[in-house]
């Protein structure tokens, strides 16, 4: 899952062997017009649709990082809160990764851009067209992080 207040990204994946297949993804979305209240409420209810309607054996999300901006580095760990209560409340297991481990995993570097990432999430779900919005296929580039560290033994060395 890719947090936002305004958006929420998500992505469920099924690992076969080596094989990964895209199950379904986009997004989760809430209007300006709603207090945060409503919106986080929102997200915490339909995050906990999706944990019901995937059966997930873990919930990978993204592990917030220092921001500039810090009232949406609040929002955004708002909505990380929100996401991690409704897996717990579903006895659904929470990896959390950094954007940097995220790239490493999907592109081998820890720079490479957002296009870069994209397009290397494309062909390793064997997608015709990237996930859109970008929220969509940030949160599939996360599964995809989860499901290689997963693969390789590397839980770990992954925050829970």
């Amino acid at each position: 899952i890719d947090p936002g207040t305004a958006i929420t990204g998500f992505g469920a994946l099924n690992q076969e062997g080596n094989r990964l297949r895209s199950i379904d993804y986009g997004v989760i979305r809430t209007t300006p017009d709603l207090s945060g209240s409503q919106r986080l409420k929102i997200i915490y209810q339909q995050v906990t649709d999706l944990i019901k309607r995937f059966s997930p054996q873990e919930i990978a999300v993204e592990r917030l990082f220092f921001s500039k901006n810090t009232r949406t580095a609040f929002d955004v760990g708002e909505a990380r809160g929100v996401i991690l209560l409704a897996a717990a409340m579903q006895g659904v297991e929470i990896m959390e990764y950094t954007p940097l481990q995220v790239k490493m995993a999907v592109v081998g570097y820890g720079r490479a851009d957002k296009r870069q990432v994209q397009e290397m999430v494309r062909v390793l779900l064997g997608l015709k067209v990237i996930p859109k919005p970008d929220d969509a296929a940030d949160a599939l580039a996360m599964a995809i992080c989860h499901a290689h560290c997963r693969r390789n033994g590397l839980l770990k060395d992954v925050k829970r």
